[in-house]
């Protein structure tokens, strides 16, 4: 297993981290999704630099490089970047709703490295020291595997139709802490 170390994102890193989103969806989402719903999906997934404001989103270097990101959230948002419609900034209630895990990436030359484990963790660990009980997330096709391997119960899918009409499957899953 390589050596990994992480850090909290800041409002500079947002080029890398943009970088490493769009690489992890063009690789990973065609395996799942039609090449319509590989572009639609970029309507409904991104970072948020409100997680980064909050001191809530993490970045995974591998040696020198970017591995990877991801966060978690104390608001009421479940999924999308800045330019996603419906968010909503209500900071959520820690004894009566979960966390929301938020933007997880991994750059496929990371793949299968612990990236995404060592993400999952940071979020939950932190979440948890802020009295948080249960984390939740909105998982796409490829991360599926990952977060049923960390613990994480699907508890609904659905199709989220982005403004062009194309449907993209999601998956409410969630993780009591």
């Amino acid at each position: 297993m390589p050596q990994l170390t992480s850090r909290l994102a800041n409002k500079n890193d947002l080029p890398d981290l943009t970088t490493v989103m769009d690489r992890a969806m063009r690789e990973f989402l065609p395996k799942f999704l039609s090449p319509e719903q590989v572009i639609a999906s970029y309507e409904i997934m991104g970072i948020d630099s409100l997680l980064i404001a909050d001191q809530t989103y993490f970045m995974v270097f591998c040696d020198d490089g970017l591995a990877g990101c991801g966060g978690w959230s104390r608001r009421e948002t479940l999924f999308g970047g800045d330019h996603t419609s419906g968010r909503s900034p209500r900071k959520l209630n820690p004894k009566l709703e979960p966390a929301r895990v938020r933007a997880m990436y991994t750059d496929p030359n990371f793949a299968r490295k612990g990236v995404g484990r060592l993400i999952l963790k940071l979020c939950e660990q932190t979440a948890r020291s802020e009295g948080f009980k249960a984390c939740e997330l909105a998982a796409t096709a490829p991360g599926i595997p990952l977060y049923k391997a960390c613990g994480y119960v699907a508890v609904k899918a659905w199709d989220e139709v982005t403004s062009n009409g194309v449907p993209v499957p999601l998956t409410l899953m969630e993780k009591k802490l």
